[in-house]
């Protein structure tokens, strides 16, 4: 070796893969060292694919810039003519921000020139996330989550075939910037969000979105109060304006689009107003004013052309507002119940708890589809039968924040909150006696409308949360049709104003409900279902034994009545309590589940629509049987399919000096596997082997 800490030579050396001496050796080895950051080649990886041939990939040149930022630019290259690039950075600056980008360019092409199974596509894929530091600025944030890409990327990047990302049917990107002005209740926000649905590749764009908020204040409290507080000190308003620009398209019509045609934009303005009085004591009474400004540039006539006998449209673009207002006063208590078991039931329960919180809110406004206000517009026409029509329509159809609703408004809205607690004598409690939620909320809420020609009743909506366990909640939501359903004159079912409870079919029918929960097994999950403990128990328990008076020996055998440690070591065996080696296999197992109701087919016999369950299953999981392997897995399963969707495997192998991995799908139309080994020094990180396969070598398992 030269100087220290520059450079090292050295001679002859050959591999040697876990005590096997293998064939391939190199005359000498020559490593560079230096103190500093050092730019250098990217070493590719070899392979074949059955549509592209064979490749070098993941190949190219590292840039070392500074010790804030540095540049990887690599390149795939494979011999049947496809080939991409991709250039990955990561930053990074002290209190101030930090953040990583990746942009991948592929241009892959399959098939023989000429022939029917020719194909040639392009694809990128952005990938970019920004933080900042709560430091640099306490008044202004600006956070970053782009994952842009297009629709046939994950299809054809290797990479992507054993990532959670290959299933990903929808990704979304977000820009946000956040400014808070000092001193004052003003902020401003603007985003710009970025949503792709792969199924079929449509992009929904929404840019530039700014925000601007001023939270409550009271405009009219006192700034020294003298006495007591006065009435209209009470009331309280705010502010919140909008200026959204969205489009919804297909990828490859997306920048085809008329930025004034085609793009949907406005502005909105909300001003709610309220106050609360408490009255009698015990009740509290809300009344609120909502003002509501929406500003569109765009206002849609029709009429009917009796020549062409088409409806005819004359769009106008100028500055329209489309403004609007409710009022509502609510009240609201609450309301205890206790019960007390009866003696002869057992001591155990001391009390039972039950808490009612019923609302009841009015809510009115006048009917915003008159010529007055100028929203809606009708004509008249003669139908193929000859017979005169009337017609209605919207002036501003698809309009970014919609436009206020046809009729006059005036409902009752009614909600009832329940919460129902017990409690019990425990003797293993500090004050002897603890709490059990039985139904931790459970919420009733309808409304009438009496402004209504039919339909005035509401659909029923509940809610409950139980606490099952420490740790887990059931959220289940659920919504009762009230109404009954009839078969118009072309023989389709249709909702009528007749009430089920009129019918003698109850009060509601379950219309719609669904719940989802997700649980993790593992090593301590049993323990601390059948008393076995959590770690820090064990800890602190072992902790309390070892006390300076006991010393310990970590030889010190049983036959010598000095205590056993578990973390006793013989020849780099973990040695348990008994003398024996300890079994340790850390392992998790992870599944996520949900379950939806709906209306499904029409029973045309009963006049009822038929329920229909939509369920959903995936499931992870990760074990180590040793210290050196490690076997992890991912799938979902199809209810209607009855079989697994999609399925991901691994296995890793820590080889000392080498790292092996494995990678395999061994079910669907992707099925395929990934091979991998590679010394795991960074040094030696080019001497390494990859094996692929693509999801048409026909891999049979």
């Amino acid at each position: 070796s030269s100087d220290l800490g520059k450079d090292a030579v050295t001679g002859p050396a050959y591999m040697v893969l876990a005590g096997l001496p293998l064939p391939l050796a190199v005359p000498f080895g020559y490593f560079p060292f230096s103190e500093k950051y050092s730019s250098g080649i990217i070493f590719p990886t070899f392979g074949d694919d059955y549509n592209r041939g064979y490749y070098l990939s993941n190949g190219g040149y590292y840039f070392a810039i500074s010790q804030n930022m540095d540049l990887a630019l690599t390149g795939e290259i494979y011999t049947l003519g496809s080939w991409g690039l991709r250039a990955q950075s990561s930053y990074l600056k002290r209190y101030k921000y930090s953040g990583n980008f990746n942009i991948s360019y592929l241009k892959t092409i399959t098939g023989d020139k000429g022939m029917p199974d020719y194909s040639k596509s392009t694809n990128f894929q952005v990938l970019w996330s920004h933080s900042q530091d709560s430091k640099a600025n306490p008044n202004m944030s600006l956070s970053a989550s782009v994952n842009f890409t297009t629709s046939g990327y994950t299809r054809n990047d290797l990479n992507s075939y054993y990532s959670n990302a290959f299933t990903e049917n929808t990704k979304s990107s977000t820009v946000n910037m956040t400014y808070r002005f000092p001193n004052s209740k003003w902020s401003l926000s603007t985003t710009a969000n970025v949503s792709q649905r792969s199924q079929d590749s449509t992009l929904a764009v929404s840019f530039p979105n700014v925000t601007i908020t001023m939270s409550q204040l009271y405009p009219f409290k006192r700034k020294r109060a003298v006495g007591d507080e006065k009435w209209y000190e009470k009331i309280k308003i705010s502010y919140s304006g909008q200026f959204n620009n969205s489009l919804t398209a297909k990828q490859d019509e997306f920048f085809k689009k008329s930025l004034i045609k085609d793009w949907r934009n406005g502005m909105k303005h909300s001003v709610p107003v309220s106050a609360t009085f408490n009255v009698f004591k015990y009740i509290n009474i809300t009344p609120s004013i909502n003002l509501t400004d929406r500003m569109y540039t765009t206002k849609v006539r029709r009429e009917w052309d009796p020549i062409a006998g088409n409806e005819k449209l004359d769009t106008t673009y100028s500055f329209y507002n489309v403004w609007d207002f409710s009022g509502s006063v609510s009240f609201d208590t609450k309301v205890y119940g206790f019960f007390q078991p009866l003696p002869f039931l057992g001591n155990k329960v001391k009390m039972i708890r039950h808490v009612i919180t019923p609302t009841i809110s009015f809510t009115g406004s006048p009917d915003f589809a008159s010529p007055f206000f100028g929203y809606y517009g009708s004509y008249e026409y003669n139908d193929s039968q000859g017979r005169l029509q009337k017609k209605e329509y919207s002036m501003f159809p698809n309009s970014l924040f919609g436009v206020p609703g046809r009729g006059k408004t005036g409902s009752i809205s009614f909600s009832l909150a329940n919460n129902l607690e017990m409690k019990v004598r425990d003797d293993n409690d500090s004050i002897g006696e603890r709490k059990i939620s039985l139904i931790e909320n459970l919420t009733l809420s309808q409304s009438y409308n009496f402004a209504a020609d039919s339909m005035r009743w509401s659909n029923l909506n509940t809610s409950v949360m139980l606490r099952l366990m420490k740790n887990f909640n059931l959220n289940l939501s659920a919504t009762w049709d009230v109404y009954t359903y009839a078969l118009n004159s072309s023989g389709n079912p249709v909702r009528v104003n007749k009430l089920r409870l009129s019918e003698g079919k109850g009060w509601g029918k379950l219309m719609s409900t669904g719940t989802s929960f997700s649980y993790t097994f593992n090593n301590d999950t049993f323990k601390k279902w059948f008393g076995g403990g959590d770690d820090k128990d064990k800890e602190k328990k072992n902790t309390d034994n070892n006390t300076p008076d006991t010393p310990i020996d970590d030889d010190m055998s049983p036959q010598q009545g000095g205590p056993r440690r578990t973390n006793n070591k013989k020849n780099g065996i973990q040695i348990g309590e008994n003398g024996y080696m300890a079994w340790n296999v850390p392992w998790n197992l992870t599944f996520n589940y949900s379950v939806n109701y709906g209306y499904g087919d029409f029973d045309y016999k009963k006049l009822e629509y038929k329920g229909k369950i939509t369920q959903n299953l995936s499931v992870s999981g990760n074990i180590r049987p040793t210290s050196n392997w490690n076997f992890g897995f991912s799938a979902s399963y199809n209810f209607d399919r009855h079989k697994i969707a999609y399925m991901n495997c691994n296995i890793s192998r820590d080889m000392h000096c080498f790292t092996m991995r494995a990678s395999f799908v061994p079910v669907g139309p992707y099925k395929s596997y990934n091979f991998h080994i590679s010394v795991k020094s960074s040094l030696l990180a080019d001497l390494k082997y990859d094996k692929r396969s693509s999801m048409s070598n026909g891999v049979r398992w």
